[in-house]
């Protein structure tokens, strides 16, 4: 372990403007006394249009990952999850400076860059840790795939056209069976991607749980479901399916699925850690990050002495 205060800097460098932004946060952290380490793709990319910081230390040869103090991530949650990867099992925390769309694992916007990278260096934030799946998929009673992810596990069908049957399974029993073009199993986190948009419910990240999210079921009782986080949670292809299925976790990491393939998911024991600059209440994220109207709102009225209460 080295005793630099190492910041890992993952970008989307394929864009210009956040190749410039990534740019300016090396600068400022070299200024603040920080060391700046690149993973080699986005170093490459950042030596490329700035070569005077062609020795900036690469991650997984010179710095491993428990010399790392924070990673900062320049993109949006694509790019967190892809940091995530990166550093899965690391202490140190990821810092997301959104500059993608909605944003929503990220904890700063492109206008608060300077300040972020201010609290960064005088470690002025704190920690949340966020709950993960392990996913497991296994046919004829063989392990073919460990993996895990941050949002959600999906089994889906892997041909247009044509569904995939499956049995779903709860607490280690068979609660239905349905074609459908897939089911989502997520985590809190993840009720706000896939799941939301399949029409699960948001669940608010300091409740632990997990969720099922059957898509485009063919059946009456195909309803998203919240189940305790020590549940596991189980999609079979049924033998009969017309087609293969596929495995995607996190949209990044797919694995074919074979008739027969069983894919269950539990809660895993390595969280992920979000650097926060502030403990905001989860109601005012959702507001801002979607742009939800509350004009009008007035809110439950203080009673004489009492205190405005914090949060």
């Amino acid at each position: 372990m080295t005793t630099d205060r190492n910041i890992l800097v993952v970008a989307h460098t394929g864009r210009e403007a956040t190749l410039r932004t990534a740019l300016e946060v090396v600068a400022r952290l070299r200024d603040g006394g920080m060391q700046p380490v690149m993973v080699p793709g986005d170093r490459d990319d950042l030596i490329a249009a700035e070569p005077s910081i062609a020795e900036l230390p690469v991650f997984g040869e010179s710095v491993g990952i428990d010399d790392l103090e924070l990673t900062m991530v320049l993109g949006g949650d694509g790019t967190i999850l892809r940091a995530a990867e990166l550093v899965r099992g690391s202490a140190g925390p990821l810092m997301g400076v959104n500059l993608g769309h909605v944003g929503f694992l990220a904890e700063a916007e492109r206008e608060d860059l300077a300040e972020t990278v201010r609290r960064t260096i005088a470690r002025d934030y704190v920690v949340e840790e966020r709950m993960t799946i392990e996913v497991v998929v296994s046919a004829q009673g063989t392990e073919l795939l460990r993996t895990w992810a941050l949002n959600e596990a999906t089994v889906e069908k892997s041909q247009p056209g044509k569904m995939i049957e499956v049995v779903i399974e709860v607490g280690g029993r068979p609660l239905s069976s349905f074609g459908c073009d897939g089911v989502v199993m997520a985590t809190p986190t993840g009720s706000t991607a896939y799941a939301f948009s399949a029409g699960g419910p948001i669940v608010w990240p300091n409740i632990d749980a997990l969720l099922l999210v059957p898509l485009s079921a063919h059946a009456l009782f195909a309803r998203p479901l919240v189940v305790a986080p020590g549940s596991v949670l189980a999609v079979e292809l049924l033998d009969r399916t017309p087609a293969p299925g596929i495995l995607w976790c996190d949209g990044r990491r797919s694995h074919p699925l074979p008739p027969g393939a069983r894919v269950e998911v539990t809660r895993s024991t390595v969280p992920v850690r979000l650097a926060r600059l502030a403990r905001g209440q989860f109601t005012d994220r959702l507001v801002r990050k979607f742009d939800l109207p509350v004009a009008g709102w007035r809110g439950r009225p203080r009673l004489a002495g009492e205190e405005e209460q914090a949060g």
